[in-house]
C-alpha cells in the first residue's frame, strides 16, 4: 500500500498542476509517497490515483454547522478535579460556565467539555459521576450560547446525556472502541464524531509505547476506524480525525506525527490536533509547569495549520486566536 503526504505550500501564484489541499487556500504540486519497507519517493501530485487524490483535495464538509474552510479553535473545558493542566479549576458548574463563555468571547469556535481525565495514569471513573459533571454544564452553556459543544468522553451513556443536553459533537479518545454502544449511538443520533488514536488506555499508555512505523500505524488505525464507522452508518463527512499526540507516544513519536501531519488529509476528513500543553512541549521548551507552555503550544499549532490542519484543541484560546490572526495576515 502507498501513502501520500502532500508537500504543502501557500501563496496565490500557483503553478500549473497545483492541487488544492482539502478545499482550502493551501496547495501542493508534489507529495511524498511512503510505503512499508521501501524508500520514500517524491511524486507529482497529479499522478496520485483516486480515491486518495480526491480525499486530499476535496473540500471538507462543515461539522455541526461549522465550516472548516478556515482554522478553528476548540477550547478545552475540563470539569474534573485531576486533569493534567487545569484539574480543579472548572469542576464547579458556575466556574465552568464562566470559563466557557470567556473562551467563546476570546475566539473559541467549539467548547470541548470533559468529565474524566485521560492524563497518563488516570483512573476510570463511573459513568454516572461523569454525567453529573458534564450534563449540567452543557445544558447551562447551551442556554446562553449557540457555540458548538463537544463532549469529550469514551462512554456511550455520557455521550447520550450530553447530546440530550445540547452537545453537537462526540470527541472520543479511544476512537469509538472503548464502549461497544458508542458507534450505534452516534449513528442513530447522526452526531459528528472525532476519532482519535491512542495506544493503550490512560493507565498504561505511556509505559513503553512502541510502533513498527508510528506514522503509518496511526494512519492505518484511523483508516480502519473510518471504514468501520461508515459501515455502521456514520458518513465520512461527519468524521474528524486526531493522531492522538501524547496518547501512547514518546517525544520522538509525537514529533514524527507533527512533522508529517499532512499525511492524514489522505483520509478525506477534517484533522483535529490536540497538542496543547502536552509534556513533550514542556520537555523541549524547558517549561516544567503545564500552564507555562502556551508559547510552545502555539508554535506547534501554527506549524500544523501550515500543513492544513483545520482544528486546534487548546487551553490558551485568546493567545492562540491572536497568533492565528497574525499568521493569516502574514500568509496573505
Amino acid at each position: 500500500m502507498n501513502y501520500y503526504r502532500a508537500l504543502v505550500q501557500q501563496g496565490g501564484n500557483r503553478p500549473p498542476g497545483a492541487q488544492v489541499l482539502a478545499g482550502g487556500d493551501l496547495w501542493f504540486t508534489h507529495a511524498e509517497c511512503l510505503s512499508r519497507g521501501t524508500p520514500a519517493q517524491i511524486v507529482v501530485a497529479a499522478d496520485i490515483t483516486d480515491p486518495v487524490l480526491t480525499h486530499l483535495t476535496a473540500p471538507r464538509a462543515a461539522v455541526a454547522g461549522l465550516s472548516l474552510s478556515k482554522p478553528r479553535i476548540m477550547g478545552i473545558l475540563n470539569v474534573t478535579p485531576d486533569s493534567f493542566s487545569d484539574g480543579g479549576q472548572h469542576n464547579a458548574p458556575e466556574a465552568a460556565q464562566k470559563a466557557a463563555l470567556e473562551m467563546v468571547q476570546n475566539g473559541a469556535d467549539i467548547i470541548d467539555i470533559g468529565g474524566e481525565s485521560t492524563r497518563p495514569r488516570a483512573d476510570l471513573i463511573p459513568e454516572p459521576q461523569e454525567i453529573s459533571r458534564t450534563e449540567p454544564v452543557i445544558a447551562a452553556l447551551r442556554a446562553q450560547s449557540d457555540v458548538v459543544i463537544s463532549i469529550d468522553t469514551r462512554k456511550a451513556g455520557v455521550a447520550r446525556a450530553a447530546l440530550g443536553a445540547g452537545a453537537n459533537l462526540v470527541n472520543d479518545v479511544s476512537g469509538l472502541t472503548f464502549d461497544g454502544a458508542m458507534v450505534g449511538l452516534c449513528a442513530r443520533e447522526t452526531a459528528p464524531v472525532c476519532v482519535m488514536h491512542a495506544q493503550g488506555d490512560p493507565m498504561t499508555m505511556q509505559d513503553a509505547p512502541a510502533y513498527d512505523n508510528v506514522l503509518l500505524d496511526v494512519y492505518d488505525f484511523l483508516a480502519a476506524r473510518i471504514d468501520a464507522l461508515e459501515h455502521a452508518g456514520i458518513e465520512r463527512a461527519k468524521i474528524l480525525v486526531d493522531p492522538g499526540i501524547g496518547f501512547g507516544k514518546t517525544t520522538e513519536h509525537n514529533l514524527t506525527l507533527l512533522r508529517n501531519i499532512s499525511l492524514f488529509h489522505g483520509l478525506g476528513c477534517g484533522i483535529l490536533l490536540g497538542a496543547s500543553r502536552k509534556r513533550f512541549i514542556g520537555t523541549l521548551g524547558h517549561a516544567p509547569r503545564s500552564d507555562a507552555r502556551a508559547p510552545g503550544s502555539i508554535a506547534i499549532g501554527l506549524a500544523a495549520l501550515a500543513q492544513g490542519v483545520q482544528i486546534l484543541r487548546v487551553h490558551d484560546v485568546a493567545e492562540t486566536a491572536q497568533a492565528i490572526r497574525l499568521w493569516q495576515a502574514v500568509k496573505g
